[in-house]
């Protein structure tokens, strides 16, 4: 009997990840590259790209990283481009880049609501379509994950924008899903609850962690590792048959 842990084992993959330099990005990062697949990651400021490669060659990691903010059409074109390039494919896409913005729905600014749409869901199909096109297709081979929330499986106040869109990111998963797996193409969707970051930080420090771990069954919130075995089932061949589907981590909040 083969070893199943092989089934994990991306040695020979190649992974282009955006928002990959901090927070919940370098962690999908880590994974990906800790069990064998040379990455690009990228994000718009170039001195958190640095810092990150250098983090994950430490590793021992085959890392390099563009940089490109994958709101502007042309910069996910080039990122695309460039990464097929530098790698020879892309395997797997991760698609981790994305923001927040907290205003009272009725207040809520119409430029800023576009903004969101734009980053989380819009530049998700731009890549998408892009790295599926020139690589995962011809090659007959892809895994796809993006990135969702627990905000995108339920409402919530003052957060019209990001709700939305990541909702939005759960049924374009299934999309991808359905057009794509002829092709043996995967897309898959990670919810994740409140984890630390650059997104929570501000919650946490009004709140209290305490009230986010009390609302979860499992008494916490997410901790560095909590997404990496979720994202490694979806990106290996441990997955291979699994696909449209959306895995909330969030520790049960969705489960009550």
């Amino acid at each position: 009997m083969s070893d199943p842990r092989a089934m994990f084992d991306l040695t020979g993959k190649t992974a282009l990840i955006t928002g990959g330099s901090r927070g919940l990005g370098i962690q999908l990062a880590e994974a990906l590259g800790d069990f064998g697949a040379r990455l690009i990651i990228s994000s718009r400021k170039e001195a958190d790209l640095v810092a990150a490669r250098d983090h994950l060659k430490g590793r021992g990691i085959d890392v390099d990283y563009v940089v490109a903010d994958v709101i502007k059409d042309e910069d996910s074109f080039r990122l695309a481009d460039e990464a097929i390039e530098r790698l020879g494919k892309v395997d797997i896409l991760v698609n981790n880049a994305g923001a927040s913005w907290g205003a009272p729905t009725e207040d809520h600014p119409i430029d800023a609501f576009d903004k969101i749409m734009n980053l989380n869901i819009r530049s998700l199909f731009v890549l998408s379509q892009r790295v599926a096109k020139k690589s995962m297709i011809p090659n007959r081979y892809g895994r796809i994950i993006s990135m969702s929330s627990m905000a995108g499986m339920r409402g919530a106040p003052d957060l019209v924008a990001y709700n939305t869109s990541k909702g939005a990111v759960i049924n374009f998963t299934r999309s991808l899903a359905a057009a794509w797996g002829k092709y043996g193409i995967t897309a898959n969707a990670l919810a994740p609850g409140m984890f630390p970051s650059k997104m929570t930080k501000g919650l946490f420090e009004r709140n209290g962690v305490e009230t986010y771990a009390a609302a979860a069954p499992l008494g916490r919130i997410g901790d560095d590792q909590d997404l990496k075995g979720a994202l490694l089932l979806f990106a290996s061949d441990a997955g291979k048959h699994i696909t449209g589907q959306t895995m909330a981590v969030d520790g049960g909040v969705t489960s009550v």
